[in-house]
């Protein structure tokens, strides 16, 4: 038998609106201002959101289990693999201490700190985006910002913050390839929409992650820098949206990025070099019995691991060495007492839809199991015996055990609240705003991701029910849909799952709920933006010429 969903259990939109922020809220909440333990939080999370979809929505147990279940799993894999192996090959390059000589090699390359978090925060996460995504980048970014001296909490903080602007084309244009497939819209005109706004946010972005880091007297000391990051990232994910298609467009952005802002620090550099926050290296010192730490043959071995990782990861990424693996094994299973037994009902949908409910394990071709051969490739090449790795593996896993939990915990939060109805409640709040729609319909978007924690998910969640309400108030799909994606990245970096990411890496957990109260404003702000700069593209020339008929 087949559950209809129900949005408006109270039958008054705005208790049931109230009612359903409760879980999002206690989470939040929890973490933010009672300063609970991220996974207290989201355990506490979600057994409110079980409370209200099966008490007050109605949802039957069965579903109400198998989507708990089906989001825990998801949390430990994907999610998890990608978490526990990223940090099986911090902890390796931890253990040999070749941390100063990475840091000296960067400082080499500019000894400023705003610099260092434009080439790192920005550019190089956003080819992490590009590649991989599903937390790949914010991992990545503050792992290295804390080898180069950075506080955990600016680490955490700015790594959120940078990874905006790309996370809309990220792991090859998955969020824009899942929009697609929801809305019938073709995947090139939304990509060449969405192309028309988020390169107004990758222009400002790295002027606004150093201004988060040092204030406006601090940013203008590096303004060509940041332009030139910006504006050269911009250039390119405009062009190669437009002109090509969604897969590309961070890798190559990110690319001519890096190399521009290298080409202008051969001819330029800030009057002042801005203090390092920490005046002790964060590792303890370059490797013992290396006296020639400087020399080319230690920086690159230093790199080594950080290089492997990204070929891999970016190999990984390719579709066709996808299809490779899962030929050697890909299974997936019908979650039970779920799979087809809820039904999405309009308005959310044109008609009513039972909702699919597949859980792939693809262990060969997940990003998580490149970066698990990029550590074991390092290990060897550093030296390590098997037994040391294993030794130093049992460690990781024993580190990330609360987060594992915390990750589990907010996907299986993020799932029931979609098939119990409860975003559906939430979203059609947000879709009864009239002629504000557009600006509106962009932070449906912003919300989708913070309770999702993933940008193709949101686009999965709303993507439907926002070219239904455009086509009803009169505006375009096509702008609303792409819109629900541009507003969706500025919800990346407050979404529960991405602050536990970035304080396991930075051996900050137990602080989210700072790295949340740093981040919010900026994600506030830049999703306000981002629905001005919608509503003026729906209804205010010259920007309605922007949209993509």
């Amino acid at each position: 038998m087949v559950w209809p969903q129900i949005y408006d259990p109270l039958h008054n939109r705005l208790f049931s609106t109230l009612l359903a922020t409760l879980p999002v809220g206690v989470l939040l909440g929890g973490i933010a201002f009672f300063r609970m333990r991220a996974h207290l939080a989201a355990l506490l999370g979600l057994a409110v959101a079980a409370f209200i979809a099966l008490a007050v929505y109605r949802m039957p147990a069965p579903a109400a289990v198998g989507a708990m279940a089906d989001g825990a799993a998801y949390g430990f894999f994907p999610i998890g693999w990608i978490v526990i192996n990223l940090l099986f090959l911090y902890q390796l390059t931890v253990e040999k201490g070749w941390f100063s000589i990475l840091r000296e090699s960067v400082t080499r390359v500019t000894p400023d700190p705003r610099i260092q978090v434009i080439l790192v925060a920005f550019s190089f996460g956003a080819f992490f985006e590009g590649a991989a995504g599903f937390g790949t980048p914010v991992a990545v970014t503050a792992a290295i910002l804390i080898q180069l001296g950075f506080k955990p909490l600016s680490a955490a903080g700015l790594s959120l913050i940078a990874n905006t602007a790309p996370v809309a084309f990220g792991a090859l244009g998955t969020p824009i390839i899942a929009l697609g497939g929801v809305t019938g819209i073709d995947i090139h005109v939304l990509s060449a929409m969405i192309g028309r706004q988020l390169p107004f946010f990758s222009l400002i972005v790295p002027f606004w992650v150093v201004w988060a880091m040092v204030g406006w007297r601090g940013m203008l000391g590096v303004w060509p820098a940041a332009l030139t990051a910006g504006g050269s990232f911009a250039t390119v994910q405009f062009l190669v949206s437009n002109f090509h298609g969604p897969w590309l467009v961070d890798i190559l952005a990110a690319l001519v990025s890096l190399g521009a802002v290298l080409l202008l620090l051969r001819g330029w550099s800030p009057k002042t070099v801005w203090p390092r926050e920490n005046a002790v290296p964060s590792d303890g010192g370059v490797e013992p019995g290396v006296p020639g730490a400087r020399r080319p043959t230690f920086v690159l071995r230093a790199w080594m691991p950080w290089i492997l990782l990204s070929v891999l990861v970016f190999l990984w990424g390719v579709p066709q060495v996808k299809t490779f693996f899962d030929s050697f094994g890909s299974f997936s299973f019908k979650v039970a007492g779920l799979h087809e037994r809820v039904a999405r009902m309009p308005p959310v949908v044109p008609h009513p839809t039972p909702e699919k409910a597949i859980f792939v394990l693809s262990l060969l071709s997940a990003t998580g199991t490149g970066i698990l051969c990029a550590a074991l490739l390092s290990g060897v090449l550093m030296g390590f015996s098997p037994v040391k790795l294993v030794r130093v593996y049992a460690g990781t896993l024993y580190r990330v055990r609360h987060s594992l939990v915390t990750i589990a915990a907010m996907l299986a939060l993020g799932t029931l609240t979609r098939y119990g109805g409860i975003d559906a409640t939430l979203g059609l709040a947000l879709a009864r705003t009239g002629s504000l729609y557009p600006f509106f319909g962009t932070l449906l978007g912003w919300l989708g991701v913070a309770l999702t924690g993933s940008d193709t998910a949101s686009n999965v969640l709303f993507g439907s029910l926002q070219t239904i309400t455009a086509r009803q108030t009169g505006f375009s799909p096509v702008l609303m849909s792409a819109a629900n994606s541009t507003g969706g990245v500025m919800g990346k970096m407050i979404d529960a799952q991405s602050i536990v990411v970035a304080s396991t890496v930075t051996n900050w957990y137990g602080h989210e709920g700072s790295i949340l109260r740093f981040v919010f404003f900026h994600s506030i702000a830049l999703a306000i933006l981002a629905g001005l700069l919608v509503q003026a593209q729906a209804s205010l020339a010259p920007f309605t010429r922007m949209v993509v008929h």
